[in-house]
């Protein structure tokens, strides 16, 4: 199935549910999990017999260290910064399953890797300043 078509059917089904409504819905053999945050909403797939419980937990937890490194993260925040969203993902999860429970040590190492991105930028831009006055 086409990921727009999943994500407009997904939506219709979870934005029309009543906010005192659970935070699960049977959606295609699956369980959908989401919880709402302000004007955001994070939902996982999971399976049947995964826990619900758990995801939510999830969800909280990565919720809570995006409001960390963003500084109460919004729309915006994931719109410009996806990959930012994306990368912290990666240090929570490994194959659906949460490997980092720690807050404090993603917080680490996403700030070690935005300083390796800082200085990789910084010797792309003096390498380039060489370059650019060699051709001069």
């Amino acid at each position: 199935m086409c990921f727009e078509k999943v994500i407009r059917e997904l939506s219709g089904v979870i934005l029309t549910r009543g906010p005192k409504l659970c935070n699960f819905v049977e959606w295609r053999g699956y369980k959908v999990v989401y919880k709402r945050y302000a004007s955001l909403y994070f939902c996982m797939c999971i399976d049947q017999e995964d826990n619900e419980l758990e995801v939510l937990e999830i969800i909280h937890h990565y919720v809570e260290i995006l409001d960390r490194y963003f500084g109460s993260v919004c729309e915006l925040d994931l719109i410009f910064n996806f990959h930012k969203a994306y990368y912290i993902l990666d240090e929570l999860l490994i194959a659906g399953e949460l490997q980092e429970p720690s807050k404090k040590t993603v917080a680490r190492l996403i700030a070690a890797q935005d300083s390796l991105v800082e200085t990789a930028k910084e010797e792309a831009s003096s390498i380039s300043n060489i370059i650019a006055q060699a051709t001069k």
